[in-house]
């Protein structure tokens, strides 16, 4: 899999507008490099850089706003110990398997540094726009404290691959964000409470204090960057809304307060429902350690309801997936999940538009406009009609474009 020629012309176009989730009559889509220049028209007469998509719909490119690529086993607890460069190659096979299912841009939450962004972004390898973090930042066990409770050494050398960073008191809390910061970081994350993958805390555990999530929100801010929180529990997510955070991770516990919270800060909630469900299935065989899969039932059973009353009050809801190891192949899954309970349309803008707009990037992506950049995906099926096949990357895409090149 390679990104190879670059395309000017896309012609029998049949654009999908996901805001007026409308589709139209086929048309061409005119490209100068990387970016869209035109929608509409005749456009040139054929050549070696004309697609033509053969009265196909072709349709933004898709966004996964949480996904982990360093996560080359479900183990996190074992990434520390690994070669940076062995899990570097790891992830430029994973990001290029999340480019051949349709995903042109994801956000990772937690791992990934400016090393492989910048690897990315050189295309390097196959892989999408990567929007990262670096480390995320946990209390003393917390949810990215991943020594067991027999364990008191830690390496926190910024070089080691480890998912997160251990920091205490505000102080702390502040230079690990600005550590962050400095190297290009897109968002700051924080864990608001504790998790299935760490081995100490408890999923309904409140983590770092008021003071310390203030530090973190007030340097994202001072960098024009924002915090995003890992948390489950109501009393976690709208602590740390009330707080500043922007971007609220899995939800799965939240309650009525959640949803004003979300609508009054103009903050987005990202679930991650697909990873409960291949946690519980594949965890064991792909390295979760056992007290880690005895806290999946936690979690597992709540996310369709919290994401039910999301969608209800109309909170911006945006795409994630959160696999890991063996589990990736299943990310394009989360489309059928949430559509027992979301429309395809809602569907298909929290994988576009509205993750996007988390992003800070409307009108560059999750579109197909004059102006944006070129991700396009060329698709044999309607999503419209069913959001689902989108999770069928073998028969519902028949073409990936990433910045105006075609993915071969």
């Amino acid at each position: 899999m390679h990104l190879g020629q670059g395309i000017s012309t896309i012609i029998n176009a049949r654009v999908l507008d996901v805001d007026t989730a409308t589709i139209s009559e086929p048309t061409t889509v005119t490209i100068n490099g990387e970016q869209i220049i035109e929608v509409g028209g005749s456009g040139p007469p054929s050549g070696s850089d004309c697609f033509d998509a053969e009265g196909r719909i072709v349709s933004p490119g898709l966004i996964d706003a949480h996904v982990h690529v360093l996560a080359a086993t479900a183990n996190l607890g074992n990434l520390g110990d690994q070669s940076p460069y062995y899990l570097g190659a790891q992830a430029a096979r994973l990001m290029g398997d999340m480019l051949g299912r349709g995903f042109t841009t994801v956000r990772d939450a937690g791992g990934a540094d400016f090393g492989i962004a910048a690897a990315a972004r050189e295309n390097l390898f196959p892989a999408p726009r990567l929007f990262f973090g670096g480390k995320a930042l946990s209390q003393t066990g917390g949810h990215a404290d991943m020594r067991g409770p027999g364990t008191h050494v830690m390496d926190k050398h910024l070089c080691c691959p480890n998912i997160g960073i251990v920091c205490d008191g505000a102080d702390a809390v502040r230079k690990a964000a600005r550590e962050n910061l400095r190297t290009g970081a897109d968002h700051v994350k924080i864990m608001l409470s504790g998790g299935v993958a760490s081995p100490t805390d408890r999923v309904d555990s409140t983590q770092f204090s008021d003071d310390e999530i203030r530090a973190a929100v007030e340097e994202a801010e001072a960098a024009n960057r924002y915090v995003l929180g890992h948390a489950y529990t109501a009393k976690s997510v709208n602590r740390g809304l009330e707080l500043g955070v922007r971007s609220i991770e899995h939800g799965n516990l939240i309650d009525l307060r959640s949803v004003e919270l979300l609508l009054e800060k103009n903050a987005f909630l990202v679930p991650t429902l697909v990873t409960y469900e291949r946690l519980k299935q594949d965890g064991a065989a792909f390295g979760l350690p056992e007290a880690s899969q005895n806290k999946v039932d936690d979690v597992l059973y709540a996310g369709l309801d919290a994401l039910k009353l999301a969608t209800e009050h109309n909170v911006k809801i945006a795409y994630g997936s959160d696999l890991l190891g063996g589990m990736h192949p299943h990310q394009g899954q989360e489309f059928a999940i949430r559509a027992k309970v979301q429309t395809s349309h809602q569907v298909l803008r929290s994988a576009t538009t509205t993750a996007a707009e988390l992003l800070r990037q409307e009108g560059n992506l999750g579109v197909v406009a004059a102006g944006a950049s070129a991700d396009l995906l060329v698709l044999d099926a309607n999503p419209l009609d069913d959001v689902s096949v989108l999770g069928e990357a073998d028969s519902s895409i028949h073409s990936v474009i990433k910045g105006g090149r075609l993915l071969e």
